[in-house]
């Protein structure tokens, strides 16, 4: 998701007189769009498919850092630990 200086960048007067054209370019194009309001920049318009897609890998991203700083802390398991862990919690469902 790159954003374009030349094309995804717009004034939010033009947005304003063509709001249902600006939502037909975000669904067909994928690419948020940058609103600028006296020339700097206001909001971002996404299409929603990409928001939850973004959003999605922000989640992983975020998992994969506490991961990380979990590993680095020396908080980790070793396979027969997780496995008994994993068992133990398990059997509480049975």
């Amino acid at each position: 998701m790159n954003i374009s200086l030349t094309n995804d960048i717009e004034p939010l007067s033009e947005f304003r007189k063509r709001s249902a054209d600006f939502v037909k370019r975000l669904k067909k194009d994928k690419q948020p769009i940058v609103l600028t309001q006296h020339g700097k920049s206001a909001a971002v318009l996404m299409d929603v498919s990409e928001y939850e897609r973004f959003t999605k890998k922000m989640e992983m991203l975020e998992d994969l850092l506490e991961a990380k700083q979990q590993v680095e802390q020396g908080k980790t398991y070793s396979m027969d630990e997780a496995k008994k862990r994993i068992e133990s919690h398990l059997s509480k469902w049975k």
